[in-house]
């Protein structure tokens, strides 16, 4: 997904990330119509001929960072509106994913107080901007203004009518600390929650516990459903819906495998 020009093939543990896999057929035929699978797509498959009535689609919103947008996301969200109707899985037809990402201070932009988008936002970890120790809360802040850009400025119509996935990856910019990187998450769902949006978890169990760790069972993100990524195949996705979800009190709604270059998705039962 994500800084997708990358996807890498690596060992179970790391494994992939939303992205085409290198070349691959420009238009690869979709799995059997007996098993309803959806496609997730980005900037790397700008300009690509996609498979029409994918079973749901997922379309990601930035282009490859977190403070991007993705050139092509007027013409894939045209493209996810092929997929049928009434939907064919528990999936929504449509579904957005966004770049996740905990710069700090040495990112190119980073809050200095808890106002954002127009309002002051209740801030869990208190204020940003008071002080050396409050990497917690301006973490929190700069994820609730990402989320709010995603939302609010990169051409989402309707935005509270989606479900949001939350694409965490090694290859983005983390803090070494899990306390600011969970505290950053919870941000992004607090600003999707307030708009009324689902929201939910991307990434593989491996990466999901180098970047937030063990999330306390009251946390906002608990009890999110979780998209795992690492599959190869879709026999290796149906699987992987057994695996644990990535916070406690969630489920695994969606695995992740590749097939003929592109990105499939198997709704779990």
């Amino acid at each position: 997904m994500a800084t997708r020009v990358l996807t890498k093939l690596v060992s179970a543990a790391i494994t992939l990330g939303l992205v085409l896999l290198g070349g691959g057929p420009a238009s690869a035929a979709p799995p059997r119509a007996a098993e309803p699978v959806g496609i997730d797509v980005s900037w790397p498959q700008c300009g690509k001929t996609l498979p029409n009535r994918p079973a749901f689609a997922i379309v990601g919103v930035n282009n490859g960072l977190a403070n991007t947008t993705n050139p092509c996301l007027a013409a894939q969200l045209g493209w996810a509106e092929t997929s049928p109707y009434p939907p064919l899985t528990a999936q929504p037809r449509v579904a957005l994913y966004v770049n996740t990402a905990n710069p700090g201070p040495q990112g190119s932009w980073w809050p200095t107080s808890n106002h954002y988008g127009g309002v002051d936002v209740a801030n869990p970890y208190g204020a940003c901007g008071s002080g050396a120790d409050d990497l917690r809360a301006c973490s929190y802040m700069y994820g609730y203004a990402k989320a709010y850009d995603d939302a609010a400025i990169r051409g989402v119509d309707n935005p509270q009518s989606y479900l949001w996935w939350l694409d965490v990856e090694t290859e983005n910019s983390w803090q070494p600390g899990k306390a600011a990187n969970v505290a950053d998450l919870e941000g992004m769902a607090a600003y999707f929650a307030s708009i009324n949006a689902r929201v939910g978890l991307y990434s593989t169990g491996y990466q999901w516990g180098q970047i937030a760790g063990a999330v306390p069972p009251d946390s906002p993100l608990a009890g999110l459903p979780s998209w795992l990524a690492g599959a190869r195949s879709l026999a290796g996705a149906k699987s992987n819906c057994s695996l644990p979800p990535l916070t406690p009190g969630g489920r695994v709604a969606l695995a992740q495998y590749v097939s003929g270059g592109l990105d499939y998705n198997y709704s779990c039962p």
